[in-house]
């Protein structure tokens, strides 16, 4: 699919112009917080946390917006001046203490008071971070450009493509209901038992390249956006559509929403057993534009929140989060 092949190649320029780069470990305290009414940068990921307030992985730091202060019309950079490096991810982990991955600068550890920054000097694979991971086990993982950085607490051990990963590229990840852990790369998806690693492939070998975005649904399905949108339920595959996903979310009520641009494509919940489930195609303005998402939220009030074009849709009505007083 064209579209994932432009993707690719946007994501591998942004990461090998920016890794390599080593930092010392520092701890952050006393970061002064900013606020502003408008998000003016690319938005790369997209995640609302327990207490409902939404966090931006920007190009310019990363942001909070609770829509329940000063009346919803403002966005916190919480990084402050922190760094000049974009930010790629933003994750919570169960204790509540939050991960922010960034493009040059290794991954913080914030705990809502003071940062921590970790980076090849303190063991990570490589300082350009994309997803980040916590499996069941409460074990942190961290998909960078340089490998596969595992993270207990204590200390990093790490995983490349000498260790059997399929490539060095590490774009997403997820446990499936074995334990499991599946990472998709800009190489093949590969599987670590805890062990070693196997390369996912189908009845036929085939392997699924470049793998942007994958899931685990409510009925422990895997979804990953490849060379089309593809679904494995434990035994076997399902091409859903031809259409790769630079996305993939799921929604309260299990349905899976998936983008690559323009549209968004609604798999309905109760067809998702069938071999080709039923899509609803939910159009936006930017339909002619192509303009690849990053990050993709089902919020707790049923809207979704688009990275990239910085769009939020209720249902009826599609509005430009560039500005946070458009929210109201």
């Amino acid at each position: 699919m064209k579209y994932a092949h432009v993707y690719a190649l946007f994501l591998m320029f942004v990461f090998h112009t920016s890794c390599g780069q080593d930092q010392t470990n520092t701890s952050k305290d006393n970061i002064k917080s900013e606020t502003t009414d408008t998000l003016t940068s690319n938005i790369w990921d997209i995640e609302q946390d327990r207490n409902g307030d939404i966090w931006f992985a920007a190009s310019d730091g990363v942001f909070r917006y609770d829509p329940r202060r000063a009346g919803g019309k403002s966005f916190t950079k919480i990084t402050g001046q922190l760094i000049s490096e974009p930010f790629f991810s933003v994750f919570e982990d169960r204790k509540g203490n939050f991960w922010f991955g960034t493009y040059g600068s290794g991954v913080f550890y914030y705990n809502g008071k003071s940062f921590q920054n970790f980076t090849t000097r303190d063991g990570l694979a490589d300082n350009s971070v994309m997803p980040i991971y916590e499996d069941k086990s409460g074990i942190i993982w961290l998909g960078t450009a340089g490998g596969v950085s595992r993270y207990d607490g204590k200390s990093f051990r790490n995983f490349t493509t000498a260790d059997g990963l399929s490539n060095n590229d590490v774009h997403a990840i997820v446990e499936d209901k074995t334990g499991k852990i599946w990472f998709g790369s800009r190489g093949d998806i590969s599987i670590y038992d805890g062990k070693s690693f196997t390369t996912l492939t189908d009845k036929d070998g085939k392997t699924f390249s470049n793998v942007w975005s994958m899931i685990k649904d409510k009925k422990d399905n895997i979804w990953f956006g490849a060379d089309g949108l593809w679904r494995y339920d434990g035994s076997s595959f399902s091409q859903i559509d031809e259409v790769g996903a630079g996305v993939i979310i799921e929604d309260k009520k299990g349905n899976v929403l998936t983008s690559i641009g323009g549209p968004i494509f609604r798999f309905d919940e109760q067809s998702l057993s069938d071999k080709k489930p039923h899509v609803t195609v939910i159009k936006t303005k930017y339909e002619g534009h192509r303009n690849l998402p990053f990050g993709m939220l089902w919020a707790n009030d049923e809207s979704i929140w688009i990275g990239g074009d910085r769009y939020r849709y209720d249902g009826k009505t599609l509005t430009d989060f560039k500005s946070a007083a458009g929210q109201k």
